[in-house]
């Protein structure tokens, strides 16, 4: 499969570049408690020498390269109860995702993880690589459109059992609805709220309504398709972090990693979708009910506080949601 982003000079980026960094609090590999650094090295079979931590990702532990003494390498991630004392569940969801993805994948091989005393462990194989450049340079971006295209094919049907994207999401998937509840019951005065936005608050929120009977599909969707979740070889895209992953519609995907490409320097998502040949038979109504979701739930997010080792959350979906409703205006052509 082969594409080329069209409208933009190789080697370019279109759009505006305004993204915050996707950054979590990182731990050095010496926060790990030491019966887990133990299992660390059982499995590499020799004493770390040399970890290095990774930038990028909210994930607010530890991420880092690890080199023993006999020359073996892994990646690690692991997290204990604090600074947020949901992230070691989300790394569970990943360890059993990992561990289940048929070999094919294009994602690192999960060595091995680890569970004790509220922290939870993750190694996997290390992988020379690096994260797409920011702002995006076009000749990047269309091999990792081309890559997720290659995905979609191979994952559909679902080779491993998750669950179905109406039930991963259905609690983040409510925040128009969410926000003009609470501006009818006068909690919110939707001050800061995009005036567009604001206006058709009602209209939004009903549009969203229907996004779950939208994006069903029989694709395993990774779900949270980012800059920082692909590691870029010499000769392959490779997709990390895993724990959102759900069973969805084939474009599932391309959709929820466009605002953050236009976030991030991209060309307009509007045509990067509809040119895409995963979205070659999407059905244009369920696109945008499902568009409308997310942007609902970057836009409500952002209005959150920080959560716990997460200090630029919230900025980068404020972010993301801007670029989703840029898309959704030109998409539904209200004024």
């Amino acid at each position: 499969m082969n594409r080329v982003v069209k409208g933009v000079p190789d080697g370019q980026s279109g759009g505006r570049h305004v993204s915050p960094p996707a950054a979590g609090v990182r731990l050095p590999w010496s926060a790990v408690p030491v019966e887990l650094r133990d299992a660390v090295e059982e499995r590499l079979g020799g004493r770390v020498v040399e970890a290095v931590t990774q930038p990028g990702g909210f994930s607010p532990g530890v991420a880092a390269r690890l080199r023993s003494g006999n020359g073996n390498r892994a990646f690690v991630k692991a997290v204990g109860p604090t600074p947020n004392p949901d992230s070691p569940d989300i790394h569970r969801a990943e360890a059993r995702i990992a561990a289940a993805l048929p070999d094919r994948t294009p994602a690192p091989r999960l060595l091995g993880s680890f569970d004790r005393d509220g922290w939870v462990v993750l190694l996997f194989e290390d992988v020379e690589g690096a994260m797409p450049a920011q702002p995006w340079v076009l000749a990047e971006l269309d091999r990792v459109l081309a890559a997720l295209g290659d995905l979609a094919e191979s994952l559909t049907p679902a080779p491993v059992a998750a669950p179905p994207v109406a039930v991963r999401f259905s609690e983040q998937f409510q925040g128009w609805r969410r926000l003009a509840e609470a501006h009818h019951r006068g909690d919110d005065t939707l001050d800061g709220l995009d005036p567009w936005a604001r206006r058709h608050l009602t209209e939004l929120a009903d549009m969203e309504a229907g996004w779950s009977t939208a994006a069903k599909g029989t694709t395993l969707a990774h779900a949270d398709l980012r800059a920082d979740n692909l590691l870029l070889t010499r000769d392959r895209v490779l997709v990390v972090d895993w724990p959102w992953a759900c069973v969805a519609a084939p474009w599932f995907d391309l959709l929820v990693m466009l605002p953050s490409v236009r976030m991030q320097g991209g060309p307009p998502p509007g045509s990067l979708f509809d040119d895409h040949p995963v979205a070659r038979n999407a059905d244009p109504a369920s696109v945008t009910a499902v568009l409308t979701a997310l942007t609902g739930y970057f836009v409500g997010q952002a209005r959150r506080p920080a959560p716990p080792g997460l200090p630029t959350l919230r900025e980068f979906q404020g972010a993301q949601g801007r670029a989703g409703l840029e898309w959704l205006r030109a998409r539904v052509g209200w004024r």
